[in-house]
């Protein structure tokens, strides 16, 4: 057996595997990059969720600042007819 027979014998199988290995790679890469891109998907639906439930928080927001104000205006109310019976009674 020859050097070149030699190196043949042994570099040939060598290259085949190294290519296999980075074919099997590959394909292992490509797996998690679908994985991933399904993962994105997750990710926007619960983005847009996030955004309905902004939006929600805000109303509530909102109706406690109104609830507040007719509050407010029911004990202005309430302090001008005690006042109002206040004075009646004092004349």
């Amino acid at each position: 057996m020859s050097n070149v027979q030699l190196y043949l014998a042994i570099g040939v199988p060598m290259l085949f595997n190294a290519l296999l290995c980075a074919i099997l790679i590959a394909y292992i890469n490509a797996k998690f990059d679908g994985v991933n891109a399904k993962f994105d998907g997750v990710k926007g639906q619960f983005d847009g969720v996030k955004t309905q439930f902004d939006g929600i928080n805000k109303r509530f927001d909102d109706m406690r600042d109104l609830w507040r104000a007719e509050l407010r205006r029911v004990e202005e109310v309430l302090d001008a007819r005690l006042k109002h019976l206040e004075h009646k009674e004092r004349s």
